[in-house]
């Protein structure tokens, strides 16, 4: 992992190498951005570039130092994550007392805090002390999804580098380029936020499997409306994709646009491309004020899910809602 390898992201490689082109970086980062954007890869990168002791500005990836970081044990890089649903102060007081000590040849202490605005009260004001206290050479880097979430104390004492959402087309690209196959990569590229993100997505076993019971529920809705509901219990409810529900209403809705794209006769927009054959049709059989109906009624029912109602009765409502397409 160097920064060369990472796809996207451009504003933040060139901030990051700037700094260490010119030798001021800075002490302390929050990278925020969606999940899947690469922040964790270049906070990585950027460890990697630090220690390295061949080149001045990147990763060469073969050097002891890179490989201590790549392997994972390099003695003065420390990887916080929480502990349970939140970083708590004994973990932060725990990394005080670490880098109390000198740093190695190296020179520098890195420390890395993934999901960093789940920190408790506590532990954001001890961390708030050892910003601006550090006891030795140091860097930190607060890794977050929303780093608005953090105390406005530490988000005023650390440079901000924000990781935004891979353009669509671009993404979709690089999926292809992978050898994915089309039929995932789009819907891939519409559910996530990078590429990382989406390749995750596409390799999950579920996945594809997913994306054909969806389209099988909204063809059999529209044709022979109880079979939907067997095929609903035998091939989600009693199945490992239960345990995705929210992503089977994530598909349902990328299917209700295509409907209202091919109403309005956009069919390069479609994420169902290779569905034309009987989406096409299917489509006319209602105005794109009905579309955008199901598509609302869909969100509604899926925000449901978030507060735990029951899964079946929730997509049950959905398919009841879609008879008679």
């Amino acid at each position: 992992m160097s920064f060369q390898t990472i796809r996207g992201q451009a504003a933040a490689r060139q901030l990051l190498q700037n700094g260490l082109r010119r030798g001021k970086l800075s002490h302390a980062y929050i990278f925020s951005g969606p999940v899947g954007t690469g922040r964790m890869e270049m906070a990585m990168a950027l460890a990697k570039a630090i220690y390295c002791k061949t080149s001045i500005d990147d990763a060469c990836g073969e050097c002891l130092e890179c490989r201590k970081v790549e392997h994972g044990n390099h003695p003065d890089l420390h990887i916080v994550q929480p502990d349970g649903a939140s970083i708590k102060i004994e973990q932060i007081r725990e990394l005080q007392k670490e880098f109390a000590y000198r740093a190695t040849a190296s020179g520098t202490k890195i420390y890395m805090l993934q999901q960093a605005d789940k920190m408790t009260v506590q532990a954001a004001n001890s961390l708030l002390k050892f910003l601006e206290e550090p006891a030795s050479q140091v860097v930190a880097i607060l890794i977050t999804e929303n780093g608005s979430a953090l105390l406005p104390t530490i988000q005023s004492r650390a440079q901000w580098i924000a990781f935004t959402p891979m353009p669509r087309e671009e993404l979709v690209e690089a999926l292809l380029a992978d050898g994915h196959p089309a039929a995932l990569a789009l819907p891939a590229a519409h559910l996530t936020a990078g590429l990382l993100a989406a390749r995750e997505l596409i390799t999950a076993n579920w996945f594809a499997e997913m994306r054909n019971v969806v389209l099988q529920l909204a063809k059999e809705t529209a044709t022979r409306f109880p079979s939907s509901l067997l095929t609903l219990q035998q091939k989600v409810i009693k199945t490992e994709l239960a345990d995705h529900m929210s992503s089977l209403f994530d598909l349902l809705i990328l299917w209700f646009k295509d409907m209202v794209q091919l109403r309005l006769e956009r069919r390069d927009k479609l994420v169902y491309a290779d569905q034309l054959d009987w989406m096409g049709s299917l489509a006319l059989s209602r105005d794109v004020a009905e579309w955008v109906r199901m598509m609302e009624q869909a969100v509604d029912l899926q925000k449901r899910l978030r507060f735990n109602a029951n899964a079946q009765l929730v997509v049950e409502k959905m398919l009841v809602e879609m008879q008679g397409v």
